[in-house]
């Protein structure tokens, strides 16, 4: 069989035969268009990954067929983009288990790989196993530990424990940001009657922080002024180490886990996806690209109930 590319690849029969006669189970009106294109994308990197032809046809198949019902070109070129994968994964999260979500991305990142460099007619570079979100969320009860904890300590230390708690796990702000943060930049919208927001980081919309943090921040941000929230008394903005060494330096007692602005933001990140939240609001709330970037986390997210999906899906009376 001959791909789209530039060149031929040979074939053993049954494979061959498989990815001829293949056709996805209801196949839409639109598989007959893509289906060529399937068929020719499988062909040139069957050999060049470590899965077998009927995974890769349905992977590679369904990615067709939503990219084109999308909108997108019909065109691997434009399917196996990184945002394109992303954002059809993601689409996907509501059923499919998580492991199936990453299993999914993965191999089509490695068919991606395989073509582009068997273009260029150059063995797929080795893998190296990386994590692509080493940040796992605390659970309700790590996190009212490290809260507990953080209240109890005394001056300074109580003051800069709760701002990085509340800044990492009520507002989801990064390390850099986290350090920016004055008390003045946290203000009560509606005449003081609102929501507490930040107006110190740049987001498309107002940052507010999320309700169980507003009264521990507003009262931080009272005592701090116009200095940080966090180690004000650093000459300083931001040091590569300022976090870290202040989270070796007050660690919480045995049974509780370390302070990591990481898993703080993962935190608050995935609580919002388990509300229900639209994703690209809490993207953009993120400060990320775009709501493609979720589709880590999703793994995080518990099942909704039964009763919450129903009432997320009758919505609000006219």
């Amino acid at each position: 069989m001959s791909s789209r590319y530039s060149w031929t690849v040979v074939l053993d029969p049954d494979t061959s035969a498989k990815i001829s006669r293949y056709r996805p189970r209801q196949a839409p009106p639109v598989w007959e268009d893509v289906a060529p294109l399937v068929r020719a994308v499988v062909t040139a990197a069957v050999h060049a990954v470590p899965y077998d032809v009927e995974r890769l046809l349905h992977v590679t198949a369904s990615l067709a067929v939503w990219a084109t019902v999308a909108g997108h070109p019909k065109d691997p070129d434009a399917w196996l983009r990184n945002e394109v994968i992303d954002a059809y994964v993601l689409s996907r999260a509501a059923g499919l288990q998580p492991a199936s979500i990453r299993t999914y991305r993965t191999w089509l990142l490695r068919v991606r790989d395989a073509l582009a460099w068997s273009e260029r007619g150059e063995a797929p570079p080795a893998r190296l196993h990386a994590d692509t979100n080493p940040h796992s969320p605390y659970s309700q009860v790590e996190l009212a530990g490290l809260r507990h904890w953080a209240v109890h300590l005394r001056g300074q230390q109580r003051s800069d424990a709760l701002a990085l708690l509340g800044l990492g796990a009520g507002c989801g702000l990064q390390p850099k940001e986290i350090a920016s943060s004055l008390g003045c930049h946290l203000r009560r919208r509606g005449e003081g009657h609102g929501p507490l927001v930040h107006t110190g980081v740049t987001r498309e919309h107002p940052l507010a922080v999320h309700a169980g943090w507003e009264d521990t921040l507003e009262e931080l941000a009272r005592q701090a002024g116009d200095e940080y929230l966090f180690r004000p008394r650093r000459t300083v903005e931001y040091a590569k180490n300022l976090i870290s060494s202040w989270s070796l330096l007050h660690r919480p007692p045995d049974g509780l886990p370390k302070v990591s602005v990481g898993r703080l933001r993962a935190t608050w990140i995935v609580r919002l996806m388990a509300t229900g939240l639209g994703h690209n609001l809490i993207a953009k709330a993120a400060g990320l690209a775009s709501a493609a970037s979720l589709a880590r986390y999703q793994h995080h997210v518990p099942p909704l109930d039964d009763d919450t999906a129903a009432r997320l899906l009758r919505g609000p009376r006219p």
